[in-house]
């Protein structure tokens, strides 16, 4: 860790635990705005950060401060001691909208950005078990609870921390009830393309509001966007988007549905399935920084494939996502109808069988070994 970088991410993704790890051995002062009257001193005063940093003995190397977005005035003092060279910050964050908002640059560059997510597959290693991950997500808190019934209970808990202290305390919408409306409406159409005519009458609100409620899920990393595909930026933008919230449990909290068990072969184990796989593959691409573009395909006449992979320098990677465990031609067609018009493309079914097979063009694996193939 050579530079200041910002570190990103959801509430409970466990950036601050992480950084207490990365910087147990070295000098550093830590600044914790989730402190209400720490954030308060700093907000009316932020000069006070340089003050204290020149008063700390032995000098800090590093200074953290923990969401960073409370107090976005901090950041002129951060950029001046960067200058300066005297220090160096780890930032962290739980939502860019204030930044944004007030203009902030995060620095021009003089620190990386960098983001962490709920648990992937690998990183849970052998304690991970992918039907406990579509009913309850992958969010570290979730390793502390024993019982179904906890698990139950701390996501519940979180769709409720997420209203109260990311949006209402924040004051980033005018009336909560429509956008806890919306927040479950938003969580039935994960996954789906998005019609925001029909959320927004749905909601009660105008497509304006519906599209800013998108833009605010976007703002505090509670879920992303998924750009439909075409080879012409142009074309791309004329077509809407899908959305998936960044955690499993945390949609299935929202939509009331944690008590539903997920039975395979189902229309709705189906949809799960695909949610994991894709917000898998999102969160890999984010740790590997290796600038893939992730989409989907859509035609006029409904034909899909689940995830386009763009990566630099290579054709295109066509990917069906299958939740069966047993692969066979009618799962693979829509891929091999698609790269007939795509020449130099790749075609992958992603799924639950466990063995590799080529059906046609089409390359079909476990879904752990075609991330690996696509290096994801």
């Amino acid at each position: 860790m050579a530079r200041s970088f910002f570190l990103f991410g959801p509430r409970g993704t466990g950036k601050s635990t992480l950084l207490r790890q990365l910087f147990s051995d070295r000098e550093t002062l830590w600044i914790d705005l989730l402190n209400p009257e720490e954030e308060d001193r700093l907000a009316r005063r932020p000069m006070e950060l340089s003050e204290r940093i020149g008063a700390t003995r032995p000098h800090p190397e590093w200074v953290v401060i923990d969401e960073v977005q409370k107090a976005p005035r901090l950041l002129d003092v951060v950029h001046g001691e960067i200058e300066r060279d005297t220090v160096k910050f780890a930032l962290t964050g739980s939502s860019a909208r204030r930044l944004k908002r007030q203009s902030t640059n995060l620095l021009a560059g003089r620190a990386t950005v960098h983001h962490l997510f709920p648990f992937t597959a690998t990183e849970m290693g052998r304690s991970f078990d992918l039907d406990a991950t579509l009913r309850f997500g992958s969010l570290p808190g979730l390793l502390a609870c024993p019982t179904d019934d906890d698990r139950r209970a701390f996501l519940r808990s979180y769709a409720l921390t997420y209203l109260k202290e990311e949006v209402w305390a924040e004051h980033l919408v005018r009336r909560l009830d429509p956008f806890r409306r919306f927040l479950e409406i938003a969580a039935q159409a994960n996954g789906e393309i998005l019609n925001f005519t029909r959320i927004a009458r749905d909601v009660g609100a105008d497509v304006k509001t519906a599209q800013s409620y998108f833009q605010l899920l976007e703002d505090t990393l509670v879920g992303f966007l998924l750009e439909p595909f075409h080879q012409s930026v142009r074309k791309r933008q004329t077509h809407s988007p899908k959305f998936f919230f960044f955690d499993l449990g945390v949609k299935r909290a929202l939509t009331r549905m944690l008590t539903v068990d997920l039975v395979p072969g189902t229309y709705d184990y189906g949809r799960a399935f695909e949610h994991f796989v894709i917000v898998e593959a999102a969160r890999r691409s984010a740790y590997r920084q290796n600038d893939y573009a992730l989409s989907y395909l859509r035609t006029k006449d409904d034909a899909e494939i689940d995830l386009v992979v763009e990566r630099p320098g290579m054709a295109p990677a066509l990917v069906e996502i299958k939740s069966s465990d047993r692969v066979d031609e009618r799962d693979t067609r829509t891929v091999d109808r698609f790269l007939k018009d795509l020449p130099g493309a790749t075609g992958f079914c992603l799924s639950r069988d466990p063995i590799a097979k080529v059906i046609g063009s089409v390359r079909a694996l476990p879904w752990w070994a075609g991330l690996e193939e696509l290096a994801l």
